[in-house]
């Protein structure tokens, strides 16, 4: 095996950790290899048990599991995993190849599956596939305020802010302009659902509560800045 040709950024896979469940050898330092010319972690288990416990507590970002182990058959892996609440993608490398295999891995919640022999260059674009879909939204920042999209977490100088689920959706919303001003028609529209006949102080309401809890004087904003006659944007 060999992926001397498609070697990504590293930049791209920096942190980005994948276990290896596999207990041919040879297999597991041949992925290890490959998976490592990428820029990836990686880590290997040779036992299903060895494998849940590091599971449990790397928490890498995609697990290859095969299914024929020495100790627990694959597909209980992942049955574990998923009943231990670890949900990270999981790819199943296998040589059972049958309908009825890929069927039963993908009902206990596996996120692709690969047949042995298999090709280098497809496992690893596979692999990005998943990754790309399972990639959690990068956090938005503006100043020392971060919003955690994933997590539904505000946090302001390192601290996390409770805010109402209104108030979150607003500030999100606020982010998203990219410090473009958000009318207030626009933000009624797509907070509140409201339609553009409506009259109400719901939005400036919200934003009095987001300085009053993200600002150091919410008598002079600095970040949640008001557009005379127009609506409200987000500044460093």
């Amino acid at each position: 095996m060999n992926a001397a040709n498609h070697v990504r950024p590293q930049s791209e896979a920096t942190a980005t950790n994948i276990l290896v469940i596999e207990d041919q050898r040879d297999l597991a330092g041949g992925l290890r290899a490959n998976l490592e010319v990428e820029g990836y972690e990686v880590d290997v288990a040779y036992t299903g048990a060895e494998g849940l416990r590091k599971a449990g507590a790397s928490r890498p970002a995609l697990v290859i599991l095969d299914l024929m182990l020495p100790d627990i058959e694959g597909y209980d892996v992942l049955a574990r995993l998923r009943r231990d609440g670890l949900d990270m993608p999981v790819l199943i490398l296998t040589a059972r190849g049958q309908e009825v295999d890929k069927v039963r891995g993908f009902r206990l919640g596996a996120d692709d599956y690969v047949t042995k022999p298999f090709g280098v260059m497809e496992l690893l674009v596979r692999i990005e596939a998943i990754l790309r879909r399972t990639a959690r939204p990068a956090a938005r920042r503006v100043g020392d305020i971060e919003i955690d999209e994933a997590d539904h977490r505000v946090r302001r100088g390192g601290r996390d802010v409770a805010l109402t689920p209104k108030a979150f959706e607003l500030l999100l919303a606020l982010m998203r302009k990219g410090g473009r001003v958000a009318s207030r028609v626009e933000l009624l529209r797509d907070v509140w659902g409201y339609s553009s006949a409506v009259t109400t102080r719901t939005v400036d309401a919200h934003v009095a509560e987001l300085r009053r809890k993200l600002e150091r004087d919410a008598s002079r904003p600095q970040h949640i800045v008001t557009v005379w006659k127009v609506g409200y944007r987000l500044v460093p």
